[in-house]
């Protein structure tokens, strides 16, 4: 029976990975635009973008960004919004969706990659729109324009660098999108388990030059320290705090004291931290070149952060999202677990939920999937339990390698086959 659905898996896979016909295609890229289009119909589009346009605006205008307290960006993000503060508020209507759906495009696309997905495929061509439709954070990312989609871009393609053996651009790509929004911050522990220095220097030498820079032509970039970064820690205020999905800002609403609450989210980050050292570290039964090892420790070390950061919306697995979703053509991965979708059950546009959880209590199903893919993605770091016998020679007898029953399950198909 084992088999057997391993065959049935197989032949699904197969069929995703076959090229998908041109009405296809047309639809999947009507779906996306249409997604565009009603997001730049609606009056509070790009909500989240505007803090920074306003921040750029405000440089232009010779005063400091940091004056206004939702400016939470480094320095060098101002000299990166310089552009969009000279445009026209109509063409930014109209562009900043499509930007947004292009740069999470982007990311999707580079997860393919790195687990050799042929663009073309049924599964890239329709699993965006899908993707696009059915989760609601994607929607929500994209009306609000939030800087997000930089890092939803810049990781799965850094990856996709890293697996090709090119450490030193991803540490340019991780750098520049650090630059723009500090969240890939955390991304840096990756190059320091693989010991790629160039790279992990770029990552760091590329935002604090540019911050510098932008540190250079704005008054009073102390504030940055004295006035936006203790507002930044202190999980803003109460503005953000009902869409907050940090368990230090979660379990407070839900009655844990707070100290309590802290000291939850440290240790689960810290069991995450330690779940992406041991997977780094397990390279057995790794036989693709190591694409979901790549994968899986940079996702366990994103997901560790958002459990501590402060705030920490829904959009944010977005970042990691669509690298989970593309490790499902290979065996054994995340998506193959009903664990996983029942995890992202909260996030599905088609499932009813109280008019209550819709609003300002929605943080409580954000904090829910974010600690269950935390979770399950932290259990895929422990050992596997199963025993691997070495080759056995004795004197006078030949080789003896591990028993049938020790097989893989791909092992034990190609044997039965022959």
């Amino acid at each position: 029976m084992k088999r057997e659905k391993h065959s049935s898996g197989n032949r699904l896979v197969d069929w995703l990975l076959r090229p998908a016909s041109r009405p296809w295609q047309l639809l999947s890229l009507a779906v996306v635009l249409g997604v565009c289009v009603s997001t730049s119909l609606r009056e509070n589009w790009g909500s989240d973008n505007a803090f920074v346009v306003k921040a750029a605006q405000t440089l232009l205008a010779g005063g400091s960004p940091y004056e206004d307290k939702r400016f939470l960006y480094l320095p060098s993000a101002v000299l990166m919004a310089v552009p969009e503060a000279l445009l026209p508020t109509t063409v930014l209507r109209w562009s900043l969706p499509v930007a947004m759906s292009g740069l999470l495009g982007i990311g999707w696309l580079a997860a393919l990659r790195i687990f050799s997905v042929p663009l073309r495929s049924r599964f890239a061509v329709v699993g965006f729109p899908v993707l696009a439709l059915a989760y609601k954070p994607y929607v929500n990312l994209v009306l609000i324009g939030n800087w997000t989609a930089i890092s939803a871009a810049a990781l799965p393609a850094a990856l996709l660098l890293a697996h090709r053996r090119h450490w030193g651009a991803a540490g340019l790509v991780v750098g520049l999108a650090i630059a723009c929004k500090p969240m890939l911050v955390p991304v840096g522990l990756l190059f320091v388990l693989a010991r790629r220095w160039r790279g992990l220097a770029a990552a760091v030498l590329v935002p604090l030059g540019l911050s510098l820079a932008g540190a250079l032509l704005m008054p009073s970039p102390s504030l940055f320290f004295t006035k936006t970064l203790p507002f930044l820690l202190q999980g803003q205020d109460a503005y953000a705090l009902p869409w907050d999905a940090s368990p230090i800002a979660v379990l407070p609403r839900l009655g844990v004291p707070e100290p309590l609450a802290v000291l939850v989210a440290f240790a689960g980050a810290g069991a995450g931290l330690w779940a992406a050292w041991t997977r780094w570290r397990r390279t057995e039964g790794e036989p693709d070149g190591g694409e979901l090892r790549l994968v899986e420790t940079a996702c366990m070390v994103m997901l560790a952060a958002f459990l501590v950061s402060r705030p920490s919306f829904d959009h944010y697995l977005l970042v990691v999202l669509p690298l989970l979703l593309a490790s499902a053509v290979r065996p054994g991965s995340m998506p193959r677990s009903p664990w996983f979708w029942l995890a992202l059950a909260p996030q599905l546009a088609l499932v009813p939920w109280p008019s209550e959880l819709d609003h300002k209590r929605r943080a409580f199903k954000d904090c829910a999937t974010l600690c269950g893919l935390a979770i399950l993605l932290a259990r895929r770091a422990l050992p596997s339990g199963r025993v691997i016998l070495e080759p056995v020679t004795t004197a006078g007898s030949p080789p003896r390698t591990e028993p049938e029953c020790a097989a893989t399950p791909a092992e034990s198909a190609s044997r039965t086959a022959f």
